[in-house]
């Protein structure tokens, strides 16, 4: 009896008519922000959106040659998550309430280069496995990442953080938006290898059994370092962010809930200790706790920036006032830390939930990667990438309406600022090549399997002694 079998089919076509109207959304609100205003529509509604769409249709392309049993819904989400905030960042300069009123030629330019190099990345790496043998590069790099700023006349200090690096006389760069990438090819590269040393050496106390500390040494090292993010450099939101990313992976890996209560245990002991130890934390807890008291609004780092932007929600309401009509401008900070403020105010309750309903879309596709992927390397990867995407968005969302402290995080795609604009297209194209990779047909992918299969670290004989350490 023979079995019958279907072959993948490449679903570009699809991707095309999605693409076509994520841009249709992009323009869209690029031409209610110009007839909305005051100048009216400009040179920058032409030359802004036919750069955006003639990216979007290359990087289409480019799928189409090197990947395209990729996940067809992706690349559109990305690009209209990407055009809505660039039309809103627009909408911020025309207001001109400040002298830098440029931000959105800034942010086009930016994204013209994370999506080139998202494009070179699908063209040089081809297969996301050949990732594994760089797990130990890719903790050294983020370590390297991380200390950057810390570096004296490199490093500067903006907002009361210290997470920039200045190139040249304007440039600013944030290396750890990058060492979410490389801690998570680490992540993935050293659990996929040490899976079993994990679940069955170590000792038994209780429902918990933990791990050996030889066997988790360096995934400590690199913990302790993105905890150190939060000591040194003052950056709350990315420790909460490396923080999430360390525990999501490792329970993945091990399907524990042990990890869950042993990370949450660790989380509160460490929000405490920061609260009373900390000054920065300090307020920014008492500025969520007691937002509306007034001395706590008028104090420097006080709450005005949460309050105003709460205000700005209000004034939207379930519509909004429509793109160009609001007052978000008046919101410190409204096109970057408080982008989700701006739109909410201007697109109303219903306009920011269809945006949110774009991330779920994004983090799903992104889940379902990780789960068809062939490889526990890359359903590892993938699902950090996408916890990632999802605990960002949360974050975020969660300080700007007061259900959390608001920790300084951007909103991926959709924030000004080049950092998060290429880290995270880099994510999708890594996406992109998972997706690729769990669906093409099987005779394509041996070579590379078997390939990466010999190169991969032999563990058999600390499996061998781990079994018979658990047995004793």
């Amino acid at each position: 009896m023979s079995e019958l079998e279907t072959s993948p089919v490449s679903r570009r076509n699809m991707e095309l008519l999605l693409l076509l109207l994520a841009l249709i959304v992009s323009m869209g609100a690029y031409y209610l922000v110009g007839v909305n205003s005051d100048q009216g529509l400009n040179q920058d509604f032409i030359t802004q959106g036919l750069f955006l769409a003639g990216l979007s249709l290359v990087f289409h392309v480019v799928l189409r040659i090197w990947a395209k049993y990729a996940d067809p819904v992706i690349l559109p989400v990305a690009v209209a998550l990407n055009g809505i905030g660039l039309a809103m960042i627009h909408r911020i300069d025309l207001a001109k309430i400040s002298s830098d009123s440029n931000q959105a030629g800034r942010q086009i330019l930016w994204t013209g280069v994370a999506m080139v190099i998202a494009m070179v990345t699908l063209w040089a790496i081809r297969d996301h496995r050949i990732l594994r043998r760089f797990t130990y590069i890719a903790l050294a790099a983020s370590v390297v990442l991380l200390l950057l700023p810390l570096i004296p006349g490199f490093g500067v200090i903006l907002n009361g953080a210290r997470i920039w690096v200045r190139i040249g006389n304007s440039l600013s760069f944030q290396p750890g938006e990058l060492a979410k990438i490389t801690l998570a090819i680490f992540f993935a590269g050293y659990l996929s290898a040490n899976r079993e040393l994990i679940l069955l050496a170590g000792k038994k106390i209780g429902p918990l059994q933990l791990p050996r500390a030889r066997d988790l040494g360096p995934m400590i090292v690199a913990w302790l370092v993105s905890i150190g993010v939060l000591v040194v450099q003052r950056d709350l939101g990315s420790s909460i962010l490396f923080f999430g990313l360390f525990m999501v992976m490792i329970y993945v890996a091990t399907a524990r809930v042990s990890w869950i209560v042993i990370g949450m245990s660790m989380l509160v002991a460490g929000g405490v200790f920061a609260y009373l130890t900390m000054s920065h934390v300090t307020r920014r807890i008492d500025g969520w706790i007691n937002a509306f008291d007034p001395e706590i609004y008028n104090a420097i780092g006080g709450s005005r920036q949460i309050v105003e932007g709460l205000f700005g929600l209000a004034n939207g309401g379930l519509v909004g006032t429509g793109l160009g009509n609001g007052s978000p401008y008046m919101v410190p900070l409204a096109n970057s830390d408080m982008i989700v403020a701006s739109l909410g105010e201007e697109l109303g309750l219903i306009g920011l939930t269809a945006i949110v309903l774009l991330f779920l879309i994004l983090i799903s596709r992104g889940m379902r990667a990780a789960l068809g992927s062939r490889d526990s390397f890359g359903k590892l990867l993938a699902a950090g990438f996408s916890f990632t995407i999802g605990l960002q968005c949360f974050v975020v969302i969660g300080g700007v309406t007061r259900l959390i402290p608001l920790t300084g995080l951007t909103t991926p795609f959709m924030a000004a600022g080049g950092s998060s604009l290429l880290s995270n297209w880099i994510i999708v194209a890594l996406l992109l090549l998972i997706s690729h990779n769990s669906r093409r047909p099987m005779t394509a992918g041996v070579s590379a399997t078997a390939e990466v299969a010999t190169k991969a670290p032999d563990h058999s004989r600390g499996l061998l002694s781990a079994r018979k350490e658990s047995q004793r």
